[in-house]
Formats: C-alpha cells, sequence, structure tokens
C-alpha cells in the first residue's frame, strides 16, 4: 500500500448508476465522511462532489468529471477515499474505524487479541476481534463492555465480565 493511500479513510465504494447524469449510488457507506467531504479521491485523482443525495443508508453521489451513466458503471466496485486531513473532528469517545483496527484488545490485563474491523449492527457498532486462539469474537461498542482506549498506545481494554467471558 502507498503512503499517499495510508493517509485516506474510505468513505464507501462506488455503486451502480442512478440515472443518466453520472450520478451513482454508494455501497458501504459512512455518511459522516461523505457529507463532510467536498472532495473524494477515486481511482488516484481527487475529484469534487457536485452532489449528494440520497439518504444516509443509501447515498447517491455525482462526481466531477463523472458525467454519464457510462461513466458511472465504469467506476463500479472502486473505493472513496478521503483524506485524513478532511475528517471532521469528533466528540470525546469517540473514534474513526481505522483509529481502532490493529489495536490490540486485553481484558483483565490479559491479551484477547487484535481488532481486524468494525462492523455496524442494529443497535451499535462492535470491534470485530481476532483472537490469540485463531477464533473470532465481537465486542459491542459500548461504555460496559469497552473500559478504556488508547488510541495511541493501540491498546483497548474490556470487561470481560460484562462480556460473559470468565
Amino acid at each position: 500500500m502507498s503512503k499517499a493511500h495510508e493517509e485516506m479513510v474510505e468513505a464507501g465504494r462506488v455503486g451502480r448508476a442512478h440515472g443518466l447524469d453520472g450520478s451513482f449510488h454508494v455501497t458501504r457507506p459512512d455518511a459522516r465522511l461523505l457529507r463532510a467531504s467536498q472532495t473524494l479521491t477515486l481511482a488516484g485523482r481527487a475529484l469534487k462532489v457536485e452532489r449528494y443525495a440520497g439518504t444516509d443508508e443509501r447515498p447517491i453521489v455525482r462526481l466531477e468529471g463523472v458525467s454519464s451513466r457510462e461513466d458511472a458503471q465504469a467506476l463500479r466496485g472502486q473505493a472513496l477515499l478521503v483524506a485524513l486531513e478532511q475528517l471532521p473532528t469528533l466528540g470525546d469517545g469517540e473514534f474513526w474505524a481505522h483509529e481502532l483496527v490493529g489495536c490490540a484488545v486485553y481484558g483483565d490485563g490479559r491479551p484477547l487479541g487484535g481488532v481486524s474491523g468494525l462492523l455496524v449492527l442494529p443497535s451499535c457498532e462492535a470491534l470485530q476481534i481476532e483472537t490469540n486462539e485463531g477464533g473470532q469474537m465481537l465486542i459491542p461498542m459500548v461504555k460496559d463492555a469497552i473500559l478504556e482506549v488508547d488510541v495511541r498506545g493501540q491498546r483497548i481494554d474490556v470487561d470481560l465480565g460484562f462480556l460473559g467471558e470468565p
């Protein structure tokens, strides 16, 4: 992965075309990133967002230079990236998924594994953990389960009792 790509965060992927003007649906959207971004990087090019419509769950976007249904279809599946410096400021106790991926997870002081992803569930977000034993576990991102998050130290401490673990 290039240094330039490491300084980007995925805001979604180009989905199917919408209409004839180059607009397209966004799959796997991060609505906060899409709404806050005036430009998105697509295939190494920073393109101005000319239209943002739809809902947070099913956004529709049109980018400069993508002016036909065929143009949009040709981009299908490609990542829509946002530069880290464009990310909106989050409140206390809020984190971007890319900040948590790779963090070591500890329960009662013992290492459990590492964060491989963040899943959006109907009731909350959950950390997807690759355990040291080779399995997987989900930890809800709720105050009772997460004791502390140290992004700089790449460490997350969880309450195993709350999670029903011995």
